[in-house]
């Protein structure tokens, strides 16, 4: 019978299955010759000594054991296009899980994406990095698949239900992801291979009967008494269905303000802000692995940083080692970043976001616009930012410890955001408090990371899109909002979920709870 170890190994022989089955038999004492397949379950890189270890989970098999190596398939979808029909608001991984979850629940999705199909994407993602031109439907944030289709594609979770990520990751394999997902602890597909996988999904939608429409945008709920019983586009036509599941992502504004336009219940959600920070790849390897160079085995190194600073959380988010920081604007007259990197990791810098928790007495100025008061104070330090930027969909920029001097950095060299950036002192596009506690937060990075804190690292600003500023409430058993019967509110843009793999968890809940309504 196959056993379960779990042990340490230096990176060369993690990165071999015969010096792993060595290392096995030696530890264990016992034959190489009996070792049959050793199968890695779970990997992850511990770096807290000067020696950097891998943490390995694995599966022994033993000469004369079974041992098949099944391919992970997808389930049986059947066809549902004469099914009873479900609209969902939004082509991002909760919605298109959500599809999935429902054509195998018998029920037939017909998803609505404002934006255009992932290879259309990419002639609007070419305008705004060369020709700063932003087109308010097909973005980085906008299109198939949502913003984490050309935003790295990350598929960490910090999600308890491990049953549900595990699910997920298996259905991306199945989809064309590597394998490799299913056994590192911060799985991450590629902003370059993943659209594939979004474009099969979105085929095998079809191919069973579902509906998707690009470059379709609703602005409107069909609402009778309190209950939903269809939406209307902006072409004027109306699609019918009495459940609706509204995935729209965390910077769908024109749907926030139709729901408060319509006095449907939305809530002002605290969320974070800050900049997204660029340092050379190698500066972060030498400070994470403690070594001059990383060597062959080792992959270019990620951080993670939390500080308490004035009483708020400051901290990294998205890390992308070997990633480029990307424009991530959704309407003309605003900038934003994120970060994104290719499956290799193999550029040579890193970014992350590095921003402080609000709070929605931060959003007081605001305060007339209601629920929509955190979207405001969000678009009101985008918008600021571009001005101060030239207008253009340049970035203000500022060395890291110029920032935390109050100095204007006399020059910035040029970084992997591709449209530019202008050198502008930071504390003019943030409010006073926020200021304050990035820069007393970066100098305490510097010490918990020795070497961080440096003039070499260029912030970027604002990192702005960590979560949507707007939660869109829900009954905690049937996921109905408690206003309107029938609308699913869901992910990112609702306030329940926080990447990609908690998204297509949230659609997949949403789906299963009306397919026990209908069914």
């Amino acid at each position: 019978m196959p056993r379960e170890y779990q042990f340490q190994v230096s990176p060369e022989v993690a990165a071999s299955e015969h010096l792993l089955n060595q290392h096995v038999a030696k530890q264990f004492q016992i034959s190489l010759k009996e070792i049959q397949k050793t199968i890695v379950l779970k990997r992850s890189i511990d770096a807290r000594q000067k020696a950097v270890k891998i943490n390995i989970k694995a599966k022994v098999y033993f000469t004369g054991e079974d041992f098949t190596e099944a391919p992970i398939a997808l389930p049986e979808y059947p066809n549902v296009s004469n099914a009873q029909e479900v609209i969902i608001i939004g082509a991002g991984p909760a919605g298109l899980f959500a599809a999935l979850q429902l054509i195998e629940l018998g029920l037939k999705p017909i998803v609505i994406e404002r934006g255009k199909d992932v290879r259309g994407r990419r002639r609007d993602l070419k305008a705004i990095n060369i020709d700063h031109i932003v087109n308010e439907d097909s973005n980085y944030c906008f299109g198939e698949g949502g913003a984490g289709t050309y935003s790295d594609g990350k598929l960490y979770t910090r999600s308890k239900k491990r049953g549900d990520v595990d699910r997920i990751l298996q259905l991306l394999v199945a989809f064309g992801a590597t394998p490799e997902i299913l056994v590192e602890a911060h799985p991450h597909i590629g902003t370059n291979k993943l659209p594939q996988i979004i474009q099969d999904i979105r085929e095998k939608i079809i191919e069973c009967g579902g509906q998707v429409m690009f470059e379709t945008r609703v602005t409107d709920f069909i609402i009778k008494a309190n209950e939903i019983h269809g939406v209307v586009l902006q072409n004027g036509d109306t699609i019918t269905a009495n459940k609706v599941i509204l995935a729209t992502g965390h910077s769908a504004r024109d749907i926030f303000e139709l729901l408060d336009r319509k006095k449907i219940l939305i809530e002002a959600k605290p969320f974070a802000l800050g900049v997204r920070a660029e340092h050379p790849q190698e500066l972060i390897d030498k400070i994470q692995y403690s070594c001059d160079f990383r060597g062959d085995y080792l992959p270019p190194a990620p951080y993670s940083i939390v500080k308490q600073v004035n009483g708020r959380g400051m901290y990294s988010f998205c890390m992308c080692p070997g990633g480029v920081i990307a424009p991530c604007a959704t309407s003309p007259g605003e900038v934003v970043t994120n970060g994104w990197s290719p499956s290799k990791r193999d550029q040579v810098t890193a970014n992350s976001g590095i921003v402080v928790e609000l709070k929605v007495e931060d959003f007081k100025p605001f305060a007339k616009f209601g629920a929509l008061a955190g979207m405001k104070f969000q678009k009101a330090i985008e918008q600021k930012a571009w001005h101060l930027a030239g207008e253009t969909q340049r970035v203000p920029a500022q060395r890291m410890v110029d920032f935390s001097k109050k100095q204007l950095s006399t020059s910035i060299p040029k970084t992997s955001y591709v449209p530019g950036t202008t050198s502008v002192e930071l504390g003019e596009v943030f409010p006073g408090f926020l200021t304050q506690i990035m820069r007393e937060g970066f100098q305490e990075f510097g010490k918990s990371m020795k070497g961080y804190f440096t003039n070499e690292a260029i912030l970027h600003a604002p990192e702005s899109r960590t979560s949507s500023p707007v939660r869109i409430p829900r009954d905690n058993y049937t996921l109905e909002h408690p206003q309107i019967k029938g609308l699913y509110p869901c992910g990112e843009g609702a306030g329940f979920a926080g990447g990609i793999i908690s998204a297509a968890i949230d659609g997949e809940k949403c789906a299963l709870k009306i397919a026990e309504v209908l069914k």
